[in-house]
């Protein structure tokens, strides 16, 4: 399978990005020169990890019959000081809403997508330093 993108300079540190499904701005900084008016190439990073693992752990959730009210994912990468700077350090916590948890099932589908399914967090794994933590808010 191959996956395709095209994005589309448009003035000084902007582009416009096509991507399967839909479209969205890419901007710098603007201490990198940019305006400031879309999202950052490096947090597109992270968003995609939260992104890919966030719909498995929904999927497996559904199948394990263990659903929750709502799943927040926070990622925090940490960037390497040399160039080219790259995410050596990520941390991603796993919020769950909710009540009657089925804290073992929850771990599993967690574990299922870490370790085995999110393809995005294979890669991450090469370059980066990743722990995982959860959180389980009762409403």
């Amino acid at each position: 399978m191959t996956n395709e993108i095209q994005i589309q300079w448009k003035g000084n540190m902007a582009f416009n990005a096509d991507s399967m499904g839909g479209s969205f701005k890419i901007d710098a900084g603007t201490e990198s020169g940019g305006e400031g008016n879309g999202l950052r190439p490096k947090a597109l990073m992270l968003t995609s990890l939260a992104g890919c693992s966030g719909l498995d752990i929904v999927s497996l959730l559904k199948k394990m019959r263990a659903e929750v009210d709502h799943l927040e994912i926070n990622v925090t990468g940490e960037l390497t000081e040399e160039h080219p700077k790259y995410y050596d350090k990520v941390h991603m916590e796993y919020v769950f809403y909710g009540s009657s948890f089925k804290k073992d099932k929850i771990k599993k589908a967690i574990q299922l997508s870490v370790d085995q399914y999110c393809g995005v967090m294979a890669m991450f794994k090469k370059f980066a330093d990743v722990s995982i933590s959860e959180k389980y808010i009762e409403q």
